[in-house]
């Protein structure tokens, strides 16, 4: 093998290398985010939820919204947005850190507020990540 082919084999290694770890590096950044958990409650205790439920009476007056966000690359923001018969009511911006991350919002409830809520767990990009549907009942 002369001089010549060799260099050629070890630029084009190099090139194949290159290629391998770009495409490598590639799919880690676009992981999607996802929402691993994801719930309704009471509180937020050690970052876990207390009082997990679909009803909650309206003498609750504050509700909680927990999220384990899997997936991110690097710093993100999710957002929780908070409804009320489809009415927005509240917008939080919740900073993800980490590829596993914990985090919550809250809602003080109104005692006129009886019915249907939703939380919508929103990604980097406002894409809907997880929906979650809840009531406030009277008693």
């Amino acid at each position: 093998m002369t001089r010549f082919q060799s260099f050629l084999l070890v630029i084009i290694s190099a090139v194949a290398l290159g290629f391998g770890f770009s495409s490598a590096a590639f799919s880690q950044e676009n992981t999607p985010v996802t929402v691993s958990e994801a719930s309704v409650c009471l509180d937020v205790v050690d970052l876990s939820c207390v009082g997990e439920n679909d009803q909650f009476p309206v003498e609750a007056e504050r509700i909680y919204c927990f999220s384990r966000i899997v997936g991110a690359q690097g710093p993100i923001t999710i957002t929780h947005v908070w409804y009320y018969e489809d009415h927005e009511m509240a917008r939080v911006p919740l900073a993800v850190k980490s590829p596993n991350w914990r985090t919550y919002s809250s809602k003080r409830i109104l005692h006129s507020q009886i019915g249907e809520w939703h939380v919508d767990i929103l990604g980097p990009e406002g894409e809907l990540l997880r929906e979650i549907v809840f009531n406030i009942t009277p008693q």
